[in-house]
């Protein structure tokens, strides 16, 4: 068998994942490379692609309502909570981020190198600092809001 750099690239963030003891992005590597190796990458890798950041919503949103199908949350305990500010504080914020987070899938479909760098950053957040693989997608929608208003002073200057 011959090492191809992507090959290679995966074995390091491998051995990061291990270091770091971060399960999600040794399950992730082992996947994929098991994936390639099978031979069923050529297939495989544009559903993933494609699909892959909407059925992890998916997946994210169906663990999120297990609370209220199993009764554990209901009308009672969402009035209870918006009598919080806190609770105002995180309802507003969950606005906030799903919206601009809207925008980041736009944005990650459209630019390729933004992709790229959003993607070792997330890398980088799992492996060293114990983060959570959603980054690219939020992290697109704060880049997205980023340029935005960067556009908007730039404008304004010139």
């Amino acid at each position: 068998m011959t090492l191809t750099q992507p090959t290679l690239f995966m074995l390091i963030l491998l051995a990061v994942g291990l270091v770091a003891k971060n399960q999600a992005l040794i399950i992730a590597v082992l996947s994929l490379l098991v994936i390639k190796w099978l031979g069923i990458g050529d297939k495989a890798f544009p559903f993933i692609q494609d699909k892959g950041i909407q059925i992890g919503v998916t997946i994210i949103t169906v663990a999120v309502l297990v609370p209220i199908v199993t009764g554990e949350i209901g009308f009672k305990q969402l009035t209870e909570a918006l009598k919080s500010s806190y609770a105002w504080v995180a309802l507003l914020s969950g606005i906030f981020v799903a919206v601009i987070a809207s925008h980041g899938i736009d944005l990650l479909k459209t630019d390729p190198h933004i992709t790229t760098a959003l993607v070792f950053g997330t890398i980088l957040a799992v492996a060293l600092f114990n983060g959570v693989a959603v980054g690219p997608l939020i992290g697109a929608g704060i880049a997205y809001l980023a340029m935005r208003i960067a556009e908007i002073f730039t404008s304004m200057g010139g």
